[in-house]
């Protein structure tokens, strides 16, 4: 046998054996289902804010969700909207038409509660020094060139700790990602499940992603026979109706579920481990 496979044997039996399997990332921490704490756990907390991430790290959720959008001077930010009218005091305007400076000097926490008034916009470049080895990201690429930012993600050496979401149809980013970063894990939305073979085909991805408008018993078992993982939105807003939910994209076997109520659902997923 020879010593580089022995080598390669070895790195691959202690990865699993430190919960690191081969698709890259690490097992789920809360049972057998990832938490994806959508815009970061913001119940009371500025969304898409460090804090916000903080509190993600600290529930022990498995993935923040970020939205990466482009300054009007090329830097990049975490904003979910197209505008900030809806985050700050008295300003509007898009994201894109204002500088990195200009972003910086507004204060998205005041219209939340005033303990978090001066919160600041992040940057992708915090956001990764955040999470660095303590908790995955899913990229929500709204406005950026995947390009720019593969360098960044590079130099922090996470390329394997994010999980980038496209809708299935965004075909030049996804393939600017592979080709510039073959090890990155893409995660496109195939909508219908009609179109799973086509994106299999296309992209050979390791995840895909889904919403309870397309999500079903037999788009997940697709998926799974082909070794790819799915990540599914929550979308119901009752909380009565939150672990009714859970339950069904449990029973469809997801491997992922992005929420606004992170808490809620690690403790819904612990309750279930201890049944």
């Amino acid at each position: 046998m020879h010593r580089s496979f022995i080598i390669v044997l070895l790195i691959v039996l202690l990865c699993h054996a430190y919960g690191y399997p081969q698709n890259g990332l690490p097992n789920p921490k809360n049972g057998s289902t990832y938490v994806i704490a959508h815009r970061g756990a913001h119940n009371g907390i500025p969304e898409n804010s460090l804090a916000a991430y903080q509190k993600a790290i600290d529930l022990g959720c498995d993935f923040v969700e970020i939205d990466i959008r482009t300054t009007k001077d090329g830097e990049f930010v975490s904003v979910h909207n197209a505008t900030i009218d809806a985050y700050v005091m008295e300003q509007k305007g898009k994201v894109k038409d204002y500088t990195l400076s200009q972003l910086r000097a507004m204060d998205i926490g005041i219209k939340v509660d005033e303990k978090w008034r001066n919160t600041k916009i992040p940057t992708f470049e915090e956001i990764l020094a955040l999470c660095q080895d303590k908790i995955g990201i899913y990229l929500d690429l709204k406005e950026a060139d995947p390009k720019a930012l593969i360098p960044i993600i590079k130099k922090y050496h996470m390329q394997e700790a994010i999980v980038w979401y496209l809708p299935a149809s965004a075909h030049s980013e996804l393939m600017a990602i592979k080709t510039n970063c073959p090890e990155c894990l893409i995660m496109p939305d195939p909508g219908p499940k009609k179109n799973i073979n086509k994106v299999l085909k296309g992209y050979f991805p390791k995840y895909m992603a889904s919403d309870m408008d397309h999500i079903s018993k037999s788009f997940v078992k697709k998926l799974h026979s082909k070794g790819v993982k799915v990540f599914v939105d929550d979308d119901e807003d009752d909380p009565k109706k939150w672990q009714k939910e859970w339950q069904k994209l449990m029973k469809l076997g997801v491997d992922g579920i992005q929420t606004d109520q992170p808490e809620a659902l690690i403790k819904f997923l612990s309750s279930q481990e201890n049944r």
